[in-house]
């Protein structure tokens, strides 16, 4: 576990919620169990696989060492969370955890859980995701003062909070998760948003009449689980999403496909898209934050953009509109 040691004794000291240490990436040999991230005022240690009492003493002393340097006046709030297979455990190490427990993300607001779970309320590694959208509506909002945003698996929102704030004039978010969604709807006035926001707590493929009378939508956002029973498989039911896509999108629409399945590549989303939506082009590869660089890219979280052409006047028709 030295690289694990090495980067907390060099870690400075996080304000937003980030990844600090990515051993799942595959880039630090003996550490690929470990994953080290920041809840302000939290640090959250997360292991893969069965550990020790020794091994978690171990980290104690380098954090107690480490935050003795970097925030001598603040307390060592950690906690471990073990996520080996059939060995789910979560423990306050030291200090305490804040209720509620806020954290911010690039100016924004989120409430998270990291005592609950093995989601915590807030998806790290979709950070430069988050960061996409904010960038894309700020730019295309000026032009598009009506723009609307669908956010398909929405979970807690994160995604409609970026949106609004960046200039979105209405967002759309569902999710099955009433709980879920609870966190989201308060995600919103956490950061002053009172108006926009709509909330539909529905099995997405039984909404879709509620869905498209909301639309057509400038940009639409699945972030699928890879595999949740009973809610969503990618393999057999992320085609049923891409299909609708031409029709939920306005002329010159965005679409972004997120998918976080280790067992899929690239090739998963691309060949479908091409397949089953190919008036969408494919724009770009979002790339992911830096902390979570992997030994392969088709194992790592994906993120791919598209376009839905714009209206365009035939020639002729031009011709006559203006003889």
């Amino acid at each position: 576990m030295q690289f694990l040691l090495n980067a907390i004794a060099t870690m400075a000291l996080p304000t937003d919620a980030q990844r600090l240490f990515h051993g799942r990436g595959g880039l630090f040999a003996g550490c690929e169990q470990w994953a080290l991230d920041a809840f302000p005022p939290v640090l959250l240690l997360t292991s893969f696989q069965a550990v020790t009492e020794e091994q978690l003493a171990t980290v104690g002393v380098a954090l107690s060492t480490r935050w003795a340097q970097i925030a001598p006046d603040q307390p060592l709030n950690w906690v471990f969370q073990c996520r080996a297979e059939g060995q789910l455990e979560t423990r306050l190490m030291s200090g305490t955890v804040p209720d509620p427990h806020v954290v911010t993300e690039n100016g924004a607001s989120f409430r998270v859980h990291v005592l609950k779970g093995q989601n915590h309320g807030l998806f790290l590694d979709m950070a430069e995701g988050r960061e996409w959208v904010r960038r894309w509506v700020s730019n295309y909002a000026p032009d598009q003062p009506r723009l609307k945003v669908l956010n398909l698996f929405a979970y807690t929102c994160a995604f409609s909070v970026v949106a609004l704030k960046a200039g979105a004039k209405l967002t759309v978010n569902v999710d099955m998760s009433h709980g879920a969604m609870a966190i989201g709807q308060q995600n919103h006035p956490l950061n002053g948003i009172s108006t926009g926001a709509t909330f539909l707590m529905h099995d997405i493929f039984k909404t879709w009449g509620k869905i498209t009378r909301s639309g057509p939508y400038g940009l639409v956002i699945v972030d699928p689980p890879s595999y949740q029973k009973g809610s969503f498989i990618a393999t057999k039911d992320y085609a049923k999403l891409m299909r609708r896509l031409p029709e939920l999108l306005a002329p010159g629409g965005y679409a972004l496909l997120c998918l976080n399945a280790p067992e899929l590549g690239l090739a998963f989303l691309q060949d479908q898209m091409q397949a089953l939506a190919p008036e969408l082009h494919f724009i770009e590869r979002v790339a992911n934050p830096a902390a979570f660089a992997d030994v392969s890219p088709e194992r790592s979280l994906k993120v791919l953009a598209y376009q839905m052409p714009s209206l365009q006047v035939p020639v002729s028709d031009a011709l006559e509109t203006n003889a």
